[in-house]
């Protein structure tokens, strides 16, 4: 007598009917997830240079500058790379003739993402007292998913030169310190 061992056509559509359903239940969380990680990893990279920034302006006393860079002059395109660098003229651009030296940067924000810093803002400048060196230099970093803006995230920079990460209210979005909700415009 022959037995043969395996699926029935009735258990084999089952199972692929349960793996169908378990599927289109957990790819948008795991999509939900990466983007969640994504942000947080850029937010915390970010904080990461702030502090940076902060320190090496601290430590060397010289000012200290972090801004994107487009033929060595600072830009307001905050999606490109990311450079800190000693400014010794606090003139916002990076002039190794005058012995200004890089210190760190961060690569490009993923395409379509979103951060910004204030309008217009082209870099910002920390002080050998660990302050920032102007008025109109304190704002919120604000990083913004592309189509996921309820999972947008910030770093508040203060006047004394301080960075504050920002935090996940009750309904679920991301606040600064005063409790704005952090929206790209």
């Amino acid at each position: 007598m022959n037995r043969y061992n395996g699926f029935t056509l009735l258990e084999s559509m089952l199972s692929l009917a349960i793996l169908m359903t378990l599927t289109s239940i957990a790819v948008p969380s795991f999509l939900d997830l990466t983007i969640k990680l994504r942000v947080d990893k850029e937010i915390s990279i970010l904080y990461r240079l702030l502090l940076i920034t902060r320190n090496t302006a601290i430590n060397s006393g010289i000012d200290t500058t972090l801004c994107p860079l487009v033929n060595n002059a600072c830009t307001d395109d905050w999606s490109l790379p990311l450079y800190v660098f000693l400014d010794k003229n606090n003139n916002k651009q990076f002039e190794p003739q005058n012995n200004e030296k890089f210190i760190s940067m961060k690569e490009a924000i993923s395409v379509n993402d979103k951060l910004q810093y204030g309008k217009n803002r082209v870099g910002i400048t920390y002080t050998a007292t660990g302050h920032l060196s102007g008025w109109g230099q304190n704002g919120t970093f604000k990083y913004c998913p592309k189509n996921h803006m309820e999972k947008s995230r910030g770093v508040v920079v203060a006047t004394s030169g301080r960075v504050y990460k920002s935090y996940q209210s009750s309904t679920g979005k991301d606040k600064n310190r005063s409790g704005t909700i952090i929206i790209c415009s």
